[in-house]
């Protein structure tokens, strides 16, 4: 969703809420946003050790060059949706 999509939502949620309302609002935003961290056993831990020293072997593993074209296509997919979102 654009920026200025989002700030239409948040002028029209001020001006049809009340200040519980938007508290109630946010909260239940946040604690959407932020799941609670599950911590790992030492089992879980271990077997997570375990995979990323196979995955090398395994030729599962991405170089820089790799990263950056992915984070490329992802930046022109997302300004590409947004020029959609505009006309």
């Amino acid at each position: 969703m654009s920026e200025a999509t989002l700030s239409n939502l948040l002028e029209y949620l001020y001006e049809t809420h009340t200040p519980s309302n938007m508290q109630w609002l946010g909260e239940h935003l946040i604690e959407h946003a932020n799941p609670a961290i599950k911590p790992y056993t030492v089992e879980e831990l271990n077997a997570r050790i375990d995979q990323s020293e196979r995955n090398p072997a395994e030729g599962k593993v991405y170089d820089f060059d790799d990263v950056m074209q992915e984070i490329e296509e992802e930046f022109a997919l997302e300004e590409k949706l947004e020029m959609a979102e505009v006309v």
